[in-house]
């Protein structure tokens, strides 16, 4: 008799969880923006993700909540920091919820109305991401709202007040009273801030009481979670444009490069990795931005050094690059005047490079070498022998320092090209390829005007 109800017991266990089994549903998490996503979720831990790259959640129970960091920089043992949605400091996320702020993607699979999944994007922890949340297929068939998202420019129009170099805050974050952060216990009330987040994300939750959500009956349903999900959101940059400028410095190389801007530091870029960098709204920003090579840096950013563009072995910038390196140079936020750019060969060649403007209208910009055309082997193959680098092509100025090279001394005022400076400008004719070169070398963009930098691009 014992021997019968302990089969007929298993034989209920496993009829019970092979039922469970059955309503696993999964998640994919698609980048569509175009610079890089650091996901997390949690459970489920965190991964890079550079554009067009995804990442699936497999066997998914219970509650969760799945986020994207932006601006990261972690060390080979996954420990590092993001701009925004850091959870302390881990790549792998280790069931820890992100720092605000940050565009959540919310799901409570079969724990709501008799057996239902409830999923919706949420900005009750602010906005740094364009996200959408959505079924893709159901075995049920039976579903209610099948999407929630928040698609639109919220950094962009942010009140001042709520304002963070990561994004958008949220009211609570900010104020930390009741009346934002809905904490008695008692129904909150919308406020103005959340009507802002609204009127822009009309199907996100944008207050805790606020009870919009999708729902379908639990089975083996499929969602997806897309970072910027439309064309117009694959641009939107993760910083609040009114704060300041920002240039976004991809890395379209097919090895890796190490990104340094004075002001601004230093930065890992894998190919296909981006940084948005933030330049205040300050009168005369000055600055310039370069490739490094062939890196070495242990987990505290210090190493052997570079073998081109090197900055005293950091990996965090404080000074200007070794030569040889080709560098994008920048003067923004004059007073009633433009913004002024160049890229320059003075220092010498290294990477393929493109400094371009992203806004205001403003559409010309400056390239020299191009990764698939071959022109970046170019130089450095044909390179003069008296010029030739470990890994580039360096200036004259760098190897004979004389004044007709660096235009100093009696030659302050009046130097030329020489057949030096001419090789590199039959290569990159828009490019600086000596101190005095200034003919059709320097572009204007109206001031506000948001760039991007491109290696190899």
């Amino acid at each position: 008799m014992t021997v019968i109800l302990s089969f007929v017991y298993l034989t209920i266990l496993s009829f019970s969880m092979s039922g469970q089994a059955a309503n696993l549903s999964s998640i994919e998490i698609l980048n569509n923006c175009s610079y890089t996503i650091w996901a997390a979720a949690n459970p489920g831990g965190g991964k890079q993700l550079n554009k067009g790259q995804t990442w699936t959640l497999t066997s998914v129970t219970g509650s969760g909540r799945i986020w994207g960091r932006t601006n990261c920089a972690f060390d080979d043992h996954g420990l590092g920091k993001c701009d925004s949605g850091d959870c302390g400091g881990l790549l792998e996320c280790d069931r820890r919820n992100g720092r605000a702020p940050h565009t959540v993607a919310e799901y409570s699979m079969d724990q709501v109305e008799s057996g239902k999944d409830a999923f919706f994007v949420s900005v009750v922890d602010g906005f740094n991401i364009p996200m959408e949340f959505t079924l893709l297929s159901s075995s049920s068939g039976v579903c209610g709202q099948s999407t929630s998202r928040c698609a639109a420019d919220v950094n962009g129009p942010c009140p001042m007040e709520l304002r963070d170099a990561g994004g958008c805050n949220n009211p609570c974050t900010v104020f930390r009273n009741s009346q934002f952060c809905c904490n008695t216990g008692i129904i909150c009330e919308p406020t103005s801030y959340s009507k802002f987040f609204k009127d822009l994300c009309p199907e996100a939750r944008t207050y805790p009481s606020d009870g919009i959500r999708g729902y379908c009956t639990n089975g083996r349903n499929s969602y997806k979670v897309v970072f910027c999900p439309s064309t117009a959101s694959s641009t939107i940059l993760p910083t609040p444009s009114n704060t300041g400028i920002n240039i976004a410095i991809m890395n379209n190389c097919p090895y890796t490069v190490w990104a340094a801007a004075i002001p601004g530091g230093g930065r890992r870029l894998d190919s296909g990795q981006s940084w948005v960098l933030g330049v205040p709204k300050k009168d005369n920003s000055n600055g310039r931005i370069w490739g490094r090579t062939n890196c070495t840096f242990d987990k505290d950013g210090r190493g052997s050094g570079c073998e081109t563009g090197d900055c005293n072995g950091l990996l965090e910038c404080q000074g200007g690059g070794r030569p040889p390196k080709t560098m994008a140079e920048y003067t923004l936020n004059q007073f009633g005047s433009p913004d002024f750019f160049d890229i320059s060969l003075v220092d010498g060649f290294n990477v393929p490079m493109e400094f371009s403007p992203t806004s205001e209208g403003c559409s010309r910009g400056v390239k020299c070498g191009n990764s698939t055309s071959g022109s970046a082997d170019t130089i450095k193959e044909q390179c003069p022998h008296e010029l030739r680098a470990p890994g580039g092509c360096n200036g004259p100025c760098t190897v004979f320092k004389t004044g007709e090279h660096c235009c100093t001394g009696s030659y302050a005022n009046n130097c030329g090209a020489t057949s030096f400076s001419k090789f590199f400008k039959d290569r990159c004719p828009g490019a600086i390829s000596y101190p005095l070169d200034e003919e059709n070398t320097t572009f204007r963009c109206p001031s506000g005007t948001n760039y991007e930098a491109v290696f190899c691009p």
